[in-house]
């Protein structure tokens, strides 16, 4: 029995597993401390959802790259009008002030995106 071609798959699927995951993780792993709810829970993507973080110091970004206002418009208007109901997720961190938050939702509804969420987590538990 071979087992060169064996390993040689073995290999594949766990480089193919590991990239994937990582990818998946990559719009999450930013440096957003999103605020906390009661029915705060661990974020569940939906499908081809994008993910819009805005940082502490105000900065807008999308897929790894830092964006002002109009370019966040530009972005979403492209893909509304390809995607109808298209998913939009904004994780917002806790000391960004609301405004910033009203002004990218302003954005996303300027583009036709209606269905839009928040990012929130669960209160820490107390032991």
């Amino acid at each position: 029995m071979q087992l060169a071609p064996m390993i040689d798959i073995l290999l594949l699927l766990l480089s193919f597993f590991i990239i994937s995951w990582q990818f998946s993780r990559s719009e999450t792993e930013l440096n957003v401390t999103v605020p906390t709810a009661q029915e705060g829970a661990d974020p569940e993507r939906q499908r081809g959802e994008i993910i819009i973080n805005v940082l502490p110091d105000r900065v807008i970004r999308v897929e790894g790259s830092d964006m002002d206002l109009p370019m966040l418009h530009e972005k979403l208007a492209a893909i509304a009008k390809q995607f109808e109901n298209q998913p939009v997720r904004i994780r917002g961190d806790g000391k960004v002030d609301y405004q910033r938050i009203v002004e990218v939702i302003d954005t996303c509804q300027k583009a036709g995106i209606w269905n839009i969420s928040f990012a929130t987590q669960a209160p820490p538990r107390k032991q």
